[in-house]
């Protein structure tokens, strides 16, 4: 990433090559930002758990995972677009180090916090719970928010702050897609690892995709 905002910075031809895709970005929209959500969070960690983990065979848990996952990362997409397009009308649209700054503090310690971290560990305990909300319910407390979310939030924050340091440094144009091509070699990284650690996906098991879920709620 730190490699592309040089690149953008310091080379033309990267730049211009950057700034075709802002414009494509600008064109399409909230199309592009479903899309690539839904592609990113839905379609990429499925099909990396297929090929790799299952032999190329598409199991019933695949299809209900995408089911979930697909209108699950669309809204998350809706609304960290959403958040980009936010912050640079209160803040700027500039790159300075006040602003970029302000940007990652609002976003890791507000928006993330106290939102897409609660939105993450309770969607996927009430997948997980078979969509029960009466099982959900003793689990929306201060001490699972705390056990499950705070320990993957210290984690994940020493990746993505200097991840956002980068995202927030480009032209808002850019930051969705350059968020989003983050979030695909996270996820695909922690569905693998997540994979590896386990040995084997039951056939009639919660694929780990659904805790690759869990970790991308937490992030910005």
């Amino acid at each position: 990433m730190l490699a592309i905002l040089l690149a953008y910075y310091f080379h033309p031809p990267s730049a211009a090559l950057l700034n075709a895709l802002a414009d494509f970005k600008q064109r399409h929209g909230l199309a592009f930002v479903l899309i690539a959500s839904l592609i990113v969070g839905a379609v990429l960690p499925e099909l990396f758990v297929i090929v790799f983990f299952q032999r190329g065979r598409v199991r019933l848990q695949n299809a209900r995972n995408f089911i979930f996952n697909a209108p699950f990362w669309a809204f998350d997409g809706f609304l960290i677009n959403l958040m980009y397009r936010a912050l640079a009308e209160w803040l700027g649209d500039r790159t300075s180090v006040p602003i970029v700054a302000a940007k990652i503090c609002l976003d890791q310690f507000g928006y993330n916090l106290f939102f897409a971290a609660p939105f993450g560990i309770w969607g996927y305990a009430w997948k997980n719970g078979g969509y029960s909300f009466a099982k959900l319910r003793p689990l929306l407390t201060w001490q699972y928010y705390r056990e499950h979310a705070l320990p993957v939030l210290i984690a994940t924050w020493a990746v993505w702050i200097p991840l956002m340091a980068v995202i927030y440094s480009l032209p808002l144009a850019l930051q969705f897609p350059l968020f989003a091509l983050a979030l695909a070699f996270w996820v695909l990284m922690m569905t693998y690892m997540t994979n590896r650690f386990a040995g084997k996906i039951e056939a009639d098991g919660e694929l780990p995709i659904s805790v690759v879920g869990d970790v991308r709620a937490l992030k910005r």
